[in-house]
Order: C-alpha cells, then sequence, then structure tokens
C-alpha cells in the first residue's frame, strides 16, 4: 500500500519529470552535435528559419539602385515593419549578461551552441516575477516580443516572461528547497552532534557491489582492524532510491549497537544524484538519534543531503578517515603524548632538585653548628656588653654614694661634735639656741661626739666669753 510518506519520498525526482526532462536535454544537445551546420536538430531548425525569413525579406525588399538609393529612414521603417509582424515568440539561451538600470533591466541573451547573441529588454516586475531570480550564466525561457528601434537600428526582443529551463529550471527548485529547510533550521550547526572518538559498529548504506562500499570497508579495516561495519545495499538512483535509503536509514537507526552511519555513493550526473537532495530524506537524516555521514559523490558534488548530515565528507575514502581513527596513528599519538608526559614529570623532578640542592646549600641548612656558633657568639657577646654596662653603673653609683657620705658627714652634726662642740637640749630632747630660753636652776644635757652629761643652768651672762678649742 502506498502511504503519504512514500509518495513522498520522489520529491523533486517526481516534480521534474525524472528522467524524460534530462532525456529530452540529451537528445536536443545530441541533435545539435550531430548537425553542427545547421542541418538537424534545434539550433539546425533556428537557422533554417532565418533563412527563411531572409529569403522572404529579399523577395519582397524595395527597389533601389545607385542612382535612386532609399534613404536610411525608409529602410529601417521597412525592416521595423517586416519585424513587427513576427508576433511573439519563445526564445531560449543563457543569460551572458544582465544589467539593472532603474526599472528595466538589460539582458544579453546568448545561443549555447552557436555564438549568436540577442539584447533583452526586460522590466523589474518580469524578472522579479521568476523565482530565484535568474542570474548571469542561468539558462532560461523567454516569452518576448521582438522590436526594432528605427532612431538607432537596433534589434532588441521586449521581455514579457521569464522562465528556467531544463537543468536550470532544476537547479531552481532545488534552491527553492535549500531555502525552505535553511529558514526551518534543518540545517543549522546548532543541530549536529559530534561523531564518536572510536565507534564500535558502523552502519553504512551504499549501492549494491559499489565502488564506495569497497572504499569504505577497505580503508576502515584498514586503519581500525577490529571496527565493524553493518552494510544495507540499496538502489542509489532512480525512483526506487528515496524509498530504499530511507528504509535503510530507519533500521540502522534502530539498532543500539550502530555508532554511526555513513551514507556513500560514488559521482554522477546531478539528476543521478536527485535522491539525495529529496525533502524527505533529507528531514529524515535530521531526525535521526545516530550521527549521520554523508559521503556522495565527489568534492565538487553538493546535495542537500550534505548540508543537513552530522559531517560531510567529499569521497567515501574520505568517509572512512574521518569516522574510523588510524590505529597507526593513534599510537603514534600515545607515544608522543607517553613521551611528553615523561619530559613534564622529569622537568619538574629536576626543577624540584635543583631547588632542595639550593635550600641545602645555605649555611643555615649546609653547616648547622656554624649558625649555633655564630648566635652563641653573639648571646656571649651580649652577655660581656650588658656586664659591662651593668658594672659601669655600679660604679658610678658607688661613686656617687661615696660623694653622697662624704657632704652627709661633713654636714652631720656628730662632725662638728668631735671637733670639740656640744648640743645643749632640754630633757625632753629640745635644743637650746639661747640663754634666754632657759631659767636659772633648769636641768640641761650636754650632748657631746661620744657621750652626754646633765648639768643645772646658773645665772644668764651678758657677752659671749665662749673660746673655741
Amino acid at each position: 500500500m502506498r502511504t503519504k510518506a512514500g509518495r513522498k519520498t520522489r520529491g523533486l525526482s517526481g516534480l521534474l519529470g525524472g528522467r524524460r526532462v534530462f532525456g529530452r536535454m540529451r537528445a536536443g544537445a545530441a541533435a545539435v552535435g550531430a548537425a553542427p551546420n545547421g542541418s538537424g536538430g534545434a539550433c539546425g531548425q533556428r537557422m533554417r528559419r532565418l533563412t527563411v525569413v531572409s529569403s522572404t525579406l529579399g523577395a519582397m525588399g524595395m527597389e533601389s539602385s545607385a542612382e535612386s538609393p532609399q534613404p536610411v529612414r525608409v529602410v529601417m521603417q521597412a525592416v521595423g515593419g517586416w519585424i513587427g509582424r513576427l508576433g511573439r515568440i519563445w526564445v531560449e539561451g543563457q543569460i551572458a549578461e544582465l544589467n539593472r538600470r532603474g526599472g528595466t533591466v538589460f539582458i544579453t541573451l546568448r545561443d549555447p551552441v552557436a555564438n549568436v547573441s540577442a539584447r533583452v529588454v526586460c522590466p523589474v516586475r518580469v524578472l522579479a516575477a521568476t523565482a530565484p531570480a535568474p542570474q548571469a550564466g542561468a539558462r532560461v525561457v523567454i516569452h518576448a516580443k521582438p522590436d526594432f528601434y528605427v532612431a538607432r537600428g537596433t534589434f532588441s526582443l521586449l521581455a514579457l516572461e521569464v522562465r528556467h529551463v531544463g537543468l536550470g529550471e532544476l537547479l531552481a527548485r532545488l534552491e527553492q528547497l535549500r531555502t525552505t529547510l535553511a529558514a526551518e533550521g534543518v540545517f543549522s550547526e546548532a543541530r549536529k552532534r559530534p561523531l564518536p572518538f572510536l565507534p564500535g559498529t558502523v552502519g553504512l548504506i551504499c549501492g549494491r557491489d559499489s565502488a564506495a562500499e569497497r572504499d569504505v570497508l577497505e580503508n576502515g579495516r584498514r586503519r581500525w582492524p577490529a571496527v565493524r561495519f553493518e552494510v544495507r545495499e540499496v538502489a542509489v538512483q532512480g525512483d526506487r532510491a528515496v524509498g530504499e535509503v530511507l528504509n535503510a536509514l530507519k533500521e540502522l537507526d534502530g539498532q543500539p549497537g550502530i555508532d554511526v552511519i555513513i551514507i556513500a555513493r560514488g559521482g554522477g550526473s546531478l539528476e543521478d544524484l536527485l535522491p539525495f537532495s529529496d525533502e524527505a530524506l533529507v528531514r529524515a537524516v535530521a531526525a535521526t538519534r545516530t550521527p549521520v555521514v554523508s559521503a556522495i559523490g565527489h568534492e565538487q558534488d553538493n546535495p542537500l543531503l550534505d548540508l543537513v548530515a552530522d559531517l560531510r565528507a567529499s569521497t567515501p575514502t574520505d568517509a572512512a578517515k574521518k569516522v574510523v581513527p588510524d590505529v597507526g596513528e593513534q599510537l603514534q599519538l600515545i607515544r608522543q603524548l607517553r613521551d611528553r608526559g615523561r619530559r613534564v614529570i622529569r622537568g619538574g623532578i629536576e626543577r624540584e632538585q635543583a631547588w632542595l640542592a639550593g635550600m641545602r646549600s645555605r649555611p643555615v641548612l649546609a653547616s648547622p653548628l656554624r649558625e649555633m656558633d655564630r648566635l652563641t657568639e653573639q648571646v656571649n657577646g651580649l652577655r660581656d656588653r650588658a656586664r659591662r654596662c651593668v658594672s659601669v653603673s655600679l660604679d658610678r653609683a658607688f661613686d656617687g654614694l661615696a660623694h653622697t657620705r662624704a657632704r652627709l658627714h661633713a654636714l652631720s652634726p656628730a662632725t662638728t661634735l668631735a671637733r670639740g662642740y656640744a648640743i645643749v637640749q632640754r630633757f625632753d630632747g629640745a635644743v637650746v639656741h639661747a640663754a634666754s630660753e632657759v631659767a636659772a636652776g633648769d636641768t640641761l644635757r650636754l650632748r657631746f661626739a661620744e657621750d652626754s652629761l646633765s648639768v643645772t643652768a646658773g645665772e644668764a651672762s651678758g657677752g659671749d666669753d665662749t673660746t673655741e678649742d
């Protein structure tokens, strides 16, 4: 039973008519190649039509001679009248040059087979109606009206409609699909997943007994003999290609042991590679949980599968190299990392040994007793210095004390008494300073240097009769 998804797998190939479009193109090219002089094919037919028109104009030309020539304006008006009778015509060619000036586009339309070109005047709105807008190098079909500018005698085609044709139409539709999918984020780099470093099992979707299969298997096993492959041989071109690739992709993606899936095919024409630009396949690859590698065609081939795949390989051989690591390279890398680790560790040890040797060479560690002797000498010096300071301080104190004693001895009353003087005191100890302080008959005490004597006071005399011994 044909499902909606199955109908969708034909995608652009069914929409463009598949091989019929390219068959007609190849047939036309073959006809042109078989009749280069205009005797057959599309180019030959165009040349015959031009010959017929030229013959008709010659047959219906105006009468003229050297004596009665026709004015330029008459000739130009006649040519313009005949060209105006041609009516509208569909013209096929390749855009050699395209210039925009204001609201008009001037196109040089070149015949892809013969060295013939025509000028096309196209309004901007007509060109904008073609999606995508044609660029220089595109092959187009133009619905135009022949026009002859009498004032300058120039011929041009006034474009009424522009369409892509053949391969150009196919590329235009592919570009439109590419733009749509890119706008949806299907080609976004953020959704792409990294490949596993060492896949255990690799899923391979390729053609039956194809060179792409041999390239992937031989290079993969040569690089890492232990790697395993799950191969699904499918049709890689034609109407059945998309369906079979989708089924194989779904089957491999459903197996938990598959680490990565490679979709590989050799080179071919754009028509042969068309299934790998199918919208259904592109969306299926975007929805897989397993990373997908695209290895379609050669370096210059660029189907839409390359844009949605997690990794794009230029060839099947390149896919094997990017998916499967080389055991020799990995062993060499391990040896390099091991040697680098040893150098780092050895360098660290040598630096630490140099630091330790430097620390050990310092005097405090090289001869600890020497430091003790130095500190002992320092302590002894401080001790002697303290002793000298204390001795000097004591000597100064002793000298001061002797001076003080001498002064006290000189000022002491005992010294005065020792010279023969006496101190008169009452019995209560009060010192008598004058005779008027003593009454006759008072008992007094005379204190000498060594002893004392009690006496009775007599009459006081008026003069100083005392003499000092």
